[in-house]
């Protein structure tokens, strides 16, 4: 017999050694109000049919946890490339990137015509007769040379780059049917749990859509990206250019020696993204209308004040001048800060800004007034006034800094003619393979618990435990505001994996087994395990990617 406890109910049961995880569920009395879709066992994400022969704590999760939306899309991308093999023989499917509430694929068919309305309907309704057939996933483990031998056979070549550079000796991949396919994470238990999704025709490709997080029986609602869905294409030509469409494609890469070019690429792209958007800038100075305040903002760990400072020396270089603050600086004292539920400081709240202030501070210097402009004090939570002043001249540019620099409320007073607003994000563009691409939100969370860890802020468990606020702040007072912007700066590194893991693995060691965040330490040490590290030695000191794993000279 072994001993499961329960973390929803915070009970314990005796059951026969093997029993798997679905048939434990019935003996354990909690709410649930939406389906249960995986476990965290001993804090490590598994599906229901896990088998306990020794004793072990469970948590059950539904869609609304993170780990249960990823194993619900993980199961309902196989069902898409599933079905389109069923009805396209010879097909491609490419699972591009989260975006729209949903994930962009592309199709081809495979038969050199395009794709159109009709193949979708019929994929669809493919899709639809096997989740009513309710046929199980089913997970395989192999030596490593068994899956590479496998998916060789059947043309999956990104599968192959992935797995000939792991170290593993044994790995996991999962059945549909008769289809084989390869996934990061754990999968659903069978199709049948595939209830809400709609397929529907998105630009050059298609667009699935998947549940609401907070609404699991409901999809969730459409946002149309264009600007962000512009960025992801630029990004993804460059890579097709260069050959490096997935993750093996960059490891074999490095493998041959070529880590050192890649780096110089990658820092040259993003100072000429860097410049063109000074020359921008600098143009509507010029004009009859001209720009005089620059706002950047974007998610934490995005790059903002690093961005700003980089844009500051390129203003420099088109003869003007700029001078930065950054919305922090106004922030109210500590005392006054808006709270959350359990009482805690909402530090990512509008209001925690003093926005009238700022406001009336930026007006002032529009209107050619020398200002004081504040100084916060992060140690005892106090606004200072440590004599720091502004002024603009002829030539001088404001830049304003900080997640709220794009909230209209902040600069509401400004004429929208004065203001060029840039938003700044990390768009994953390389994927694992072609059914398994990369959270962004993953990249930004390694970046943090790095920034964190060096400057001696937060340990890499609290930074952890810290994100889920992190990222609900962000989806309410941030990204709304993503497609207002007037350009769009993508700050990731095609590298930039390869380059924290180093970093980043023994930061994430020390995170305990028994504590609710080894979950996520865990995941991402697994997904760091699929990059070949390569040295930061040859990052330059004025890269972004400084910022996080230190040796910054900005």
């Amino acid at each position: 017999m072994v001993k499961i406890f329960c973390v929803n109910t915070q009970t314990s049961k005796t059951f026969p050694e093997g029993t798997t995880l679905m048939e434990m569920l019935p003996e354990f009395d909690f709410e649930q109000p939406f389906p249960i879709l995986s476990a965290k066992v001993n804090n490590v994400s598994q599906g229901l049919k896990y088998r306990a022969f020794n004793s072990r704590q469970v948590e059950f999760l539904d869609y609304r946890s993170y780990t249960g939306r990823s194993v619900y899309c993980n199961s309902l991308c196989f069902l898409l490339c599933k079905a389109t093999e069923d009805v396209f023989p010879k097909s491609k499917v490419t699972i591009r990137r989260p975006i729209s509430k949903g994930y962009f694929i592309t199709i081809d068919k495979g038969d050199g015509t395009e794709f159109a309305q009709p193949d979708l309907e019929r994929i669809q309704q493919r899709m639809q007769e096997l989740v009513e057939l309710n046929l199980p996933f089913r997970r395989m483990e192999v030596r490593l040379e068994e899956a590479i031998g496998l998916f060789r056979s059947l043309g999956y070549e990104d599968k192959v780059k992935l797995l000939q550079t792991s170290n593993d000796v044994y790995v996991n991949y999962y059945t549909l049917d008769d289809t084989p396919d390869y996934y990061f994470d754990v999968l659903l238990s069978s199709t049948g749990y595939l209830k809400v999704w709609k397929l529907t025709m998105y630009r050059s490709g298609l667009l699935l859509r998947v549940p609401d997080r907070h609404h699991p029986d409901q999809l969730a609602p459409f946002t149309e990206q264009p600007k962000t869905f512009e960025v992801f294409s630029e990004n993804l030509q460059w890579n097709k250019i260069m050959g490096l469409e997935n993750v093996g494609d960059v490891n074999l890469a490095c493998a041959q020696g070529e880590a050192g070019d890649l780096i110089k690429v990658a820092e040259a792209l993003q100072e000429k993204k860097i410049v063109q958007i000074a020359e921008e800038i600098d143009r509507r100075v010029h004009l009859k209308n001209p720009v005089r305040i620059v706002l950047i903002t974007g998610p934490s760990s995005s790059g903002k004040s690093t961005i700003c400072k980089r844009l500051s020396i390129q203003l420099k270089a088109c003869g003007l001048h700029p001078v930065s603050f950054s919305t922090d600086d106004y922030f109210v004292n500590r005392l006054d800060t808006p709270k959350l539920p359990d009482g805690s400081y909402d530090f990512d709240n509008f209001e925690t800004v003093d926005h009238e202030a700022l406001q009336e501070d930026i007006l002032k210097l529009l209107d050619g007034q020398e200002v004081e402009v504040p100084e916060y004090n992060f140690v005892t939570g106090i606004r200072e006034m440590n004599g720091k002043k502004l002024k603009l001249d002829e030539g001088t540019v404001l830049l304003v800094e900080g997640i709220h620099a794009l909230n209209p409320r902040l600069t509401d007073k400004v004429p929208a003619s004065a203001k060029y607003k840039i938003f700044i994000n990390t768009i994953t563009s390389i994927s694992l393979d072609d059914h398994n691409c990369i959270p962004t939100s993953d990249n930004r969370l390694l970046r943090r618990i790095l920034r964190d860890f060096n400057k001696g802020a937060f340990t890499a468990r609290e930074s952890i435990s810290n994100w889920p606020n992190v990222r609900r702040a962000e989806v309410k007072w941030i990204y709304p505001f993503q497609e207002n912007a007037d350009v769009l700066f993508n700050s990731t590194y095609i590298l930039e994996f390869a380059v924290l893991r180093a970093h980043a693995e023994r930061i994430l060691m020390t995170i305990p087994k028994n504590c609710p965040e080894y979950s996520d330490a865990h995941r991402l040490l697994k997904f760091l395990n699929y990059f070949t590290p390569v040295s930061d030695k040859e990052i330059p000191a004025t890269s972004l990617i400084r910022t996080f794993i230190g040796g910054s000279s900005l």
